[in-house]
């Protein structure tokens, strides 16, 4: 397995104790919201659920590697579009409603498909949001990505109609864009599919 795929693996499996609506579980979803923008290791009191049983590959001696880095970006947006909501925001991916069940390699929506969703059908916030896509999507590295995910993120969980996506499949997007050469991949794959979006939604409003 590669290392994309065990983070993918990993953040799947934490989410799911995330969910489990326990006085654990909302203990540390507050603390995964405060550790937004925060470097790995400078909040420690989420390293159980960020770092906690990390296989040996995903880690590094001398600071946070990239794995590290990719699990506390989507675990604390996680968190942030969790708040105040009853039920998970991870789509799971089809087959995947609980551990006995998954199907590995069976990806939900991606990010891009989610901020596409937020385009309203009279397309009056389409340039608010298209600015706030491409803004995620020419980032120059993984922090100045999660600093305008962030802004994504909330607008989404403050969406009318509930907007998940797939956030195991998300950490792993994330780990691969801190690579350059990986990077122009992901952004391909998230513009497709906000793009779908959008043009579905055009296309709907034209046959109208």
């Amino acid at each position: 397995m590669s290392v994309a795929d065990t983070i993918k693996g990993e953040v799947g499996r934490r989410i799911r104790r995330l969910d489990g609506d326990t006085p654990w579980s909302r203990a540390m979803l507050a603390r995964l919201r405060r550790g937004i923008g925060k470097e790995p290791g400078d909040a420690p009191d989420i390293l159980e659920i960020t770092a906690g049983g990390l296989p040996p590959e995903l880690s590094r001696d001398d600071g946070p590697s990239y794995a590290e880095r990719a699990i506390h970006t989507a675990l604390t947006l996680y968190a942030l579009h969790r708040q105040g909501k009853d039920e998970s925001m991870h789509a799971r991916a089809a087959g995947e409603k609980d551990e006995n069940k998954k199907k590995d390699g069976i990806d939900g929506d991606s990010f891009g498909r989610a901020a596409g969703r937020l385009i309203k059908p009279d397309k009056s916030n389409e340039g608010a949001v298209k600015r706030r896509f491409d803004a995620v999507v020419t980032a120059r590295d993984l922090v100045e990505l999660s600093h305008h995910a962030r802004g994504l993120v909330q607008l989404i969980r403050a969406a009318e109609i509930p907007i998940t996506f797939d956030y195991a499949r998300f950490a792993r997007d994330l780990y691969e864009y801190c690579y350059p050469d990986a990077r122009n991949r992901v952004r391909l794959r998230w513009g497709r599919d906000f793009y779908r979006v959008v043009g579905a939604t055009e296309e709907k409003e034209g046959g109208e």
